[in-house]
């Protein structure tokens, strides 16, 4: 029904575009009773009918700008100097407008999936759990695997396999001794880890097709009815199983039940801009909305991880496929082609870790742009036999997504065309720019704002878009040049940071906001020099000041803050005991992470406790996890009582079954903290905030740069990576370094200053 109101919606936007005359003033009339309309339609979200209307509404300005931009805004073909550059200018444009629709109707009608009710645990399915690693460290995959070890599901109807592909046989007989000695002393020690935890250590002869090689690997030793893929710092929480098991008992044809990534840590966007605890995450409007969306159309597809899949339908495909460096993606296209079924599952079941550096954020969206670009030249949607039309629509709309760099840059360097050389590749006066051109803008903001905005402030996409783009449009070049080429690279995780810096990828940036600085020049000087262009000028140089705005908050972006914290903490409320001698004293435990706990005494009546002195842990409500030896690392009290910094003193497996049930025993904390930040701002409020981004990080670059001109800090410290490779697991660090900020997993910022 919605889909046949979606297609008269846009024929009706269409005959409207036709049948009004095009010009100035009627244009100002329809713009204004658009926004109008939509700004009355605005609240009323839950009905379907009205969601379809005001995107209908939105739709009509939109079409009536593009056929204003297609009939009267080219230059002469001609006039070759200004006709080119104009035609690739209005293809970028053509091209948003196309995602635009697109992406309208992957999202017009998400949907909300419940959880099926499961049956008896003797009638459950078998699952195999695969963890694929290639060089993480031992305590970060310790941690994954006591968590899917403690997954709350029958014992004798769950497998956990680490699948280690840093320590194939090919690797230890590698002819480097030292790289040979690490592989065989990575083996070594992950075997003894996965002996001591119950789990099932697995490498391959020889490290090909890289994961969707590795995972086809534990496919071929694994029997499972069901596959579990957790990413190695992707842990999951102990219901895990629970929510996802049962809609495979209600579609035989099911392939795939997928849930979102929810993070532990801050990208370096979210980081250095210090957004995390307040603004919601960048991937949240893909898990939320995109998901959900494109759920509706049975085109919800596999991430890599944290998902559930079929091991019938896995087989029947010949496996996880590996042509591209997409293997998530490119899996669920095969088998949705094949007629299976997926479903997503909008709660954060697992945790994990994302790039903390901006080189490693590029290197990992570089990946998936080459993957994504490659599906669409290599296994093309539209063309894909087997595919629903909805299905095609979806996966196009998904690959295509990732072209953003091309019009993103032509948008950014546009203006400067014609501020430096006088390059007309617009044609047409400062009143229809305003009237076509800011009514385009206006209801566009409005759209994003009414499908995107408890997820997505105003411009941050923007923002994110261009800091990609520098470099993801030379990733697409080369793909598009070579389509087999691209290869697979792990992206590093667990990476410190011990002073503020400029990052290595830093120059681009730098050097596109001089441009555009010098484009605000230019606007000066040519708005004087020639007035009868006046208002051309001055429109173009408000699109290269909207241009700058872009660029110096990126340049905050690249000034990256230094992390000394290796391991995020997650705020939790449990109850448990420390022991301290021979004395049980109650406690409120508050946060955990990997290397140790905070907690707070219930009791007033508490020991001598000294610095460095030990205690033993006790979680309560949980008899089977195993008390562990704690070292007291800060003692501070408050308004409430006493307050301990507790870390782990032994990194054994009785230290990481405790985290596993303090961090992923419940998967509340999770969604609690993502609720915390799903503050929506509105176009107006948003607007004025990342204006006020912009203006801080500008001073904070200016004052960075000024302090080390005159040497009165460091700054070009290089990252440490915490997570190397085949390195022995570095001891658990205290909860609470006396000179260090933290990552708080809570929805308010740190206490102590983070600078």
């Amino acid at each position: 029904m919605y889909q046949i109101l979606i297609i008269l919606s846009i024929i009706a936007s269409m005959a409207a575009v036709i049948a009004i005359p095009v010009g100035t003033n009627s244009q100002v009339a329809l713009a204004a009773a658009a926004c109008l309309s939509m700004i009355a339609l605005f609240n009323f979200r839950t009905s379907k009918t009205l969601r379809v209307l005001f995107v209908s509404v939105g739709m009509l300005v939109v079409l009536r700008y593009l056929y204003w931009r297609t009939t009267s805004t080219l230059p002469p073909a001609g006039d070759w100097a200004n006709f080119v550059p104009g035609v690739l200018l209005y293809g970028a444009e053509v091209f948003c407008i196309l995602m635009m629709f697109l992406s309208l109707f992957v999202v017009i009608d998400p949907l909300e999936r419940r959880s099926p009710r499961l049956p008896a645990d003797d009638r459950l399915p078998s699952v195999d759990v695969l963890v694929p690693s290639y060089n993480e460290s031992a305590d970060l995959l310790a941690t994954t695997l006591a968590a899917a070890k403690a997954m709350d599901y029958p014992a004798d109807r769950l497998t956990v396999y680490l699948l280690d592909d840093g320590g194939t046989d090919e690797k230890c007989a590698s002819a480097d001794p030292i790289a040979a000695a690490a592989a065989r002393q990575r083996r070594a020690e992950l075997e003894g880890i996965c002996a001591e935890l119950g789990v099932v250590y697995h490498a391959r002869a020889v490290n090909r097709h890289a994961k969707a090689g590795n995972l086809n690997a534990g496919l071929a030793r694994s029997t499972g009815a069901l596959v579990a893929v957790f990413d190695a710092d992707h842990a999951p929480a102990r219901e895990f199983l629970r929510l996802t098991v049962g809609h495979f008992l209600e579609d035989p044809r099911l392939f795939l039940v997928q849930t979102p990534h929810f993070f532990l840590n801050p990208d370096p966007i979210e980081k250095n801009l210090a957004t995390f605890a307040s603004m919601p995450s960048e991937n949240e409007m893909f898990y939320d909305v995109v998901q959900r969306g494109l759920d509706k159309w049975n085109a919800a597809f596999f991430c890599g991880s944290a998902a559930l899949l079929s091991r019938a339908a896995l087989q029947e495909a010949g496996g996880f496929s590996g042509l591209t460096i997409t293997e998530d993606c490119e899996t669920a296209l095969e088998l949705h082609a094949r007629g299976w079924t997926s479903r997503y599952v909008d709660t954060p079941l697992i945790a994990g870790l994302q790039p903390e550096t901006l080189d490693s954020f590029i290197g990992q969206r570089s990946r998936w742009c080459r993957g994504m670009i490659q599906i669409l030249l290599m296994k093309n949607p539209l063309l894909k036999r087997g595919l629903g039309l909805a299905q095609r629509l979806c996966y196009l709309s998904t690959a295509m997504f990732w072209l953003f760099p091309l019009p993103r840059l032509a948008f950014m360097v546009a203006p400067l065309c014609y501020l430096f050389f006088g390059v007309k590749i617009f044609v047409g006066n400062g009143e229809e720019f305003l009237a076509y051109t800011a009514s385009y803008l206006a209801v566009s903001l409005m759209l994003q704002s009414y499908l995107y905005g408890r997820v997505r402030w105003p411009w941050i996409s923007e923002l994110y878009e261009y800091i990609q783009s520098v470099y993801l449009a030379g990733a697409i070049a080369s793909v598009i040049v070579n389509p087999k080429k691209p290869t697979f690279n792990v992206t590093a995780k667990g990476v410190t940071l011990e002073e503020d810096h400029i990052s290595v990828v830093a120059r681009p940036y730098a050097l596109m906001f001089a441009l555009l600085l010098a484009g605000l020049a230019a606007t000066v000087w040519r708005y004087d020099a020639e007035p009868a262009t006046s208002d051309l000028t001055l429109f173009v140089g408000a699109w290269n000041l909207f241009n700058l705005v872009i660029a110096g908050t990126a340049l905050g972006v690249v000034i990256e803050k230094r992390e000394r914290r290796r391991n995020p903490r997650l705020a939790i409320a449990r109850d448990g005991v420390i022991l301290v001698e021979d004395r049980e004293i109650p406690a409120r435990i508050e946060d955990a992470s990997i290397g140790g706990v905070r907690l707070r005494p219930v009791t007033t009546d508490l020991p001598r406790l000294t610095f460095g002195m030990t205690a033993r842990l006790r979680v309560a409500g949980a008899p089977h996890t195993p008390e562990t030896l704690m070292r007291v690392r800060r003692i501070d009290t408050d308004r409430q009582g006493t307050i301990l910094g507790l870390e782990y003193a032994v990194a054994d497996t009785a230290h990481f079954r405790v985290v596993a049930e303090l961090m992923f025993g419940e998967a509340s904390p999770f969604a609690r903290f993502r609720a915390l930040r799903r503050t929506g701002k509105g176009v107006l409020a948003g607007s004025l905030h990342f204006l006020w981004l912009a203006v801080r990080e500008a001073w904070r670059v200016t004052r960075f740069l000024a302090v080390a001109r005159l040497g009165f800090g460091e700054a070009g410290e290089r990252p440490t990576k915490a997570h190397g490779a085949a390195q022995a697991p570095a001891r658990p660090q205290p909860p609470y370094p006396p000179d260090a900020g933290g990552v708080f997993v809570t929805g308010e910022a740190p206490a102590a200053p983070r600078h």
